[in-house]
């Protein structure tokens, strides 16, 4: 068994203090300086065999019958999101214990209310809490706590470890997910931007035979079933869902971006993969299936999640996506195009998403055609925030004139290679990091609405 950690107490602190006290006094008084230096000899030995077994005593004790450690861990947590992780210290032993417990949490974790102060009773449990917030995606680990324990007399506090090693997942943050469903139920999906389409004539998918009501169309009548069943039947058609939506995700470097600088989960990619769990969550739920790829990485750390129908998949393409990290790399379009078209046979609505410039105009008007070439595309882009503020600064200054000048010429010249990539089909969408969800919606329900998917 290893051998504690020490740090001096407070009682040993004090004695020392009045041993020095009492030395100074007998100095004062003229005491001899042999007696002085025997008394102080004797009064350390005897402070050091006491601190000696003061701590073998304590150190015996608790590790006869440590305090049991229990975390209360939710099963994920979200990246930016304040969650309390409350703690439970059983006590076996017969012992009492003033200790100061600091958990080892994950470094990703942005942790108050640490070190505690606690005392455990024996044949008690006692509870404490702090809160964390993760500060990126991925799995974070929550090590074995440390815990400073006062020895029996207080001279002296050791240091052990308690608890089980843990590891839990950070999640995109989900809540933008969560509030479309709430919404949707509601039927108050304009609060947060999402419009509805009317939808141009009648499904194409045949969902069952029903009776004739007041208004519906003459030529929806199954004549055959009608004569059988002696009255008029209709044929009732839905939406095809049996259709298929690829997410291309960009996980190259201008994903590193972040307009709120030293805010949590604000990054453009973080950003992108809300907008992606939107997306997914609301063609889900319109019955077609969603996979999702993503390009700009090392082989090594590709994703590839072919497309799956039903809620569940979301559980699925979170898995696959959560820990996804953007690299210092530039994205190959022609690389993601060409994997697109092997991995996805069947023709599908494919979103790339990524954050445009002029001087990708040519590589990416490559790509796009190369997968128009057999699925219907989607060019998903960012529009960057610091760009409209420096085009709408204050020219008070010569250098806020430059910089506004040249967001302007930035701006035009995106904007003129923007409408070349748009001149084919016009599927586009251009948007900022924090609105790219509503708007991939939008333009998805458009689609479904005008029969394009």
């Amino acid at each position: 068994m290893a051998a504690p950690r020490l740090v001096p107490g407070s009682a040993l602190a004090g004695v020392l203090a009045g041993a020095a006290a009492l030395t100074l006094a007998a100095l004062a008084t003229g005491a001899s300086s042999a007696v002085i230096n025997r008394a102080a000899i004797a009064g350390g030995v005897v402070v050091l065999l006491a601190a000696a077994f003061d701590v073998w005593r304590s150190v015996r004790a608790w590790r006869a019958a440590p305090p049991e450690l229990t975390r209360q861990l939710p099963a994920a947590l979200a990246i930016g999101v304040k969650r309390e992780i409350p703690i439970t210290l059983a006590s076996t032993g017969p012992s009492s214990w003033h200790c100061l417990l600091h958990d080892d949490a994950d470094a990703a974790l942005a942790t108050t209310g640490l070190p505690v102060r606690l005392a455990v009773e024996p044949g008690r449990a006692t509870e404490t809490a702090y809160t964390a917030i993760p500060t990126r995606r991925g799995d974070v680990r929550f090590a074995p706590a440390d815990v400073r324990v006062r020895s029996r007399w207080g001279l002296f506090e050791f240091q052990e470890r308690i608890g089980i090693e843990e590891v839990r997942r950070v999640y995109p943050d989900f809540a933008q997910v969560a509030r479309y469903a709430w919404l949707a139920g509601d039927r108050r999906l304009q609060q947060i931007g999402i419009k509805s389409y009317r939808r141009r004539g009648e499904g194409t998918e045949f969902r069952q035979l029903r009776e004739y009501r007041v208004g519906d169309s003459v030529r929806q009548i199954d004549w055959r079933a009608t004569l059988r069943h002696d009255k008029p039947i209709v044929r009732e058609y839905q939406d095809e869902r049996d259709q298929c939506v690829m997410l291309l995700v960009d996980c190259g470097r201008r994903m590193r971006a972040d307009d709120r600088a030293g805010a949590v989960g604000t990054t453009h990619f973080d950003q992108v993969l809300n907008a992606v769990l939107l997306m997914a969550y609301v063609a889900l739920r319109q019955g077609d299936a969603v996979g999702a790829c993503t390009f700009g990485t090392p082989p090594s750390g590709q994703r590839a999640i072919a497309p799956q129908k039903g809620v569940h998949a979301l559980a699925g393409l979170m898995g696959a996506l959560y820990d996804v990290q953007p690299t210092t790399a530039h994205p190959d379009y022609a690389a993601a195009a060409r994997d697109v078209l092997k991995r996805q046979r069947r023709r599908a609505l494919v979103i790339m998403i990524t954050n445009f410039r002029d001087e990708d105009g040519s590589e990416l008007r490559q790509a796009l055609r190369v997968l128009r070439s057999r699925h219907l595309v989607l060019l998903a882009t960012l529009r960057e925030a610091v760009i409209d503020e420096l085009r709408s600064q204050p020219l008070n200054t010569p250098d806020a004139i430059l910089d506004t000048a040249g967001a302007h010429w930035y701006e035009q010249s995106r904007r003129d290679a923007f409408h070349k990539l748009a001149a084919g089909d016009g599927l586009m969408v251009d948007a900022p990091p924090d609105q790219l969800g509503v708007e991939l919606v939008n333009r998805y329900h458009a689609l479904k609405g005008a029969g394009r998917i």
